[in-house]
């Protein structure tokens, strides 16, 4: 994942919801404490000495070091990393307190959290995934398309899915890349993105 896939129009994949709401993220469901941001899920455990399988969803990975400290689960039990270590597109992890892989399947499909207060700073033009869900998206002459329900990471840049309005698309989700091209204004404030639509992006 790169920290800045378009620096135009970027996301940041950190998530802050409101306090307590269960909240999707990649289709999966999680309860974000309040001022906590979502870092992090435990997927798997890997051998037998305790190493967690994470998906990563931050573009910090470096919040994952050895000697960072991170919140376990909903109950935020603040946890020490002891190692880490690549592992195709996640990472494994061993952190203080798990020693086997019992003791780490017992805290398989867990969230890793981090303080809200620890958000790195935006750059201009940047913004959090949890400012673009629930966006209201519209094109440049004012029509209505749909509403924000996620933001994919592709590795080249952003995809953000689109629930269409209705008779918009055919009714069909909407996928429109996070590129300077397309995505032409945010305004978290009025709550709303302004799109350009290429050529055969959508049914008519």
């Amino acid at each position: 994942m790169t920290d800045k896939p378009n620096p135009k129009q970027s996301t940041k994949s950190q998530r802050k919801p409101q306090a307590g709401q269960v909240y999707r993220i990649r289709n999966q469901q999680v309860i974000v404490p309040d001022g906590y941001l979502a870092v992090g899920h435990i997927i798997g455990v890997h051998g037998l000495r305790g190493e967690l399988k994470v998906e990563l969803y931050t573009d910090f990975p470096e919040r994952f070091a050895p000697g960072a400290r991170i919140f376990l689960g909903t109950a935020l039990d603040d946890v020490a990393i002891r190692q880490v270590r690549p592992h195709k597109e996640n990472v494994l992890l061993t952190i203080e307190g798990i020693n086997d892989r019992t003791a780490a399947e017992a805290l398989r499909g867990l969230w890793l959290f981090v303080e809200e207060a620890d958000a790195a700073e935006l750059e201009e033009g940047e913004f959090w995934i949890h400012d673009i869900i629930g966006l209201s998206v519209e094109t440049e002459d004012g029509s209505v398309l749909g509403e924000v329900t996620d933001v994919l990471p592709t590795g080249a840049n952003d995809v953000y899915i689109v629930r269409p309005a209705q008779g918009v698309n055919r009714d069909q989700e909407i996928l429109l890349p996070a590129i300077a091209d397309v995505i032409l204004a945010v305004d978290v404030a009025a709550g709303t993105i302004r799109v350009h639509l290429p050529d055969g992006l959508i049914d008519a």
